[in-house]
């Protein structure tokens, strides 16, 4: 296990451009197959991988403060 929830896991991408995500990651953030999966991308930092009904989320909460909480 990481130290304070942190962890760094290594993977290969295949020649189809694939990745497989470790177990134990998988594991960890509750990963199964199916899951429909968004990548965040920034030049200067990196990719990000997010559970995509997560992120959605997180939008949704971000979008309802914005509007005061209102539908």
């Amino acid at each position: 296990m990481g130290e304070q929830g942190k962890y760094v896991w290594t993977t290969k991408i295949t020649s189809k451009g694939q990745i497989v995500i470790p177990k134990q990651a998988r594991e960890v953030f509750g990963l199964k197959e199916g899951d429909t999966l968004i990548l965040l991308g920034d030049v200067e930092r990196g990719i990000a991988i997010a559970k995509y009904d997560d992120y959605l989320k997180f939008a949704e909460a971000i979008f309802m403060a914005k509007d005061g909480g209102n539908d």
